[in-house]
Order: C-alpha cells, then structure tokens, then sequence
C-alpha cells in the first residue's frame, strides 16, 4: 500500500506565502505523477497542479505564477510553494501519487489525509 503525509498548511493573510509538503510511503517500486488538488466549501475537487517523474508540470490557470510544485525523487516527496495568496485559494489541500508497487508491480494512487489553507485577513 501506499500511505501519504501532508504537512505545511495554516491561516496566512492575503498576499501571504505557505509551503505543504507530502511525503509518500509503503511498498513502492516507483512514483509516476505526484501533485495536489484542493476542495473549497461546497466546490467540488480541482486539480492545482501535478509534475510527473521528468519534472513536467501543471498548473490550474488560477494558480499560474503563483504556486510552484517540486519533488523530490529519493524521498518520495512533493512539495508545493504557494505565494500570493487570495481568500479564494482557502480550501482543504490533499496530495497524490500515482505508485507501482513492489513484487505485484500494480498501480495504485495514494492520497493524503488533506490539510486546510485558509487565506483571510
């Protein structure tokens, strides 16, 4: 199995900066795509950004410029940079990772437990 644990998140005031992390265990052979998608009060869940195992990335237009997404392969972690936070970023954070794992070599995508950013004044 794959577990996933998020970090960072927190109350920050608009125009502000956090950074989460997420950190990706368990039986894996290889991670493919990793990234974030985030769920606000009464929205459905968007996609912020993903970046593949080559470092491609992408980013949800209301996002460009602002949030950066990084990872690091030998720990199995992702990382997202937010600045320039508006109110409408508030919202519940999860990360993902999209894993082959060990022996069954069967694809399986782990998910964090979510973690709340919420931009207010």
């Amino acid at each position: 199995q794959v577990q996933l644990v998020e970090s960072g998140g927190g109350l920050v005031q608009p125009g502000g900066s956090l950074s989460l992390s997420c950190a990706a265990s368990g039986s894996i052979f290889s991670i493919n795509a990793m990234g974030w998608y985030r769920q606000a009060p009464g929205k459905q869940r968007e996609l912020v950004t993903s970046i593949d195992s080559d470092g491609s990335t992408k980013y949800a237009d209301s996002v460009k410029g602002r949030f950066t997404i990084s990872r690091d392969n030998a720990k199995n972690t992702v990382y997202l940079q937010m600045n320039s936070l508006k109110p409408e970023d508030t919202a519940v954070y999860y990360c993902y990772a999209g894993a082959v794992l060990l022996g069954s070599g069967r694809f399986l995508t782990g998910w964090g437990q979510g973690t709340l950013v919420t931009v207010s004044s």
